[in-house]
């Protein structure tokens, strides 16, 4: 096993933590804009008012794409096992 095989594992891992977190990422970065636009609005500075939607946006996200996050995580391992062999040796 090379130095340029163990780059390229740890750069594919990376790629899917990447694109397995992101989706749960950019809705918690919305709702927490427009939550953030509607306190700055009505001047509400409740700090619970900005906890209570992004948890149950990001359990509604999970919920929605939990099975293609799981297929994705699970892909790659299976990926990684498969090629077992070049990593012995």
């Amino acid at each position: 096993m090379t130095v340029d095989d163990i780059s390229m594992i740890t750069q594919n891992a990376l790629f899917c933590v990447i694109k397995t977190a992101a989706p749960v990422l950019l809705v918690s970065l919305a709702v927490g804009l427009i939550v953030s636009i509607f306190q700055t609005v009505t001047s509400i500075q409740e700090q619970t008012l900005t906890f209570v939607p992004k948890v149950l946006s990001i359990f509604l996200t999970i919920m929605i794409l939990g099975h293609w996050m799981l297929n994705n995580m699970t892909g790659f391992m299976t990926e990684l096992w498969s090629d077992f062999t070049m990593y012995t040796g």
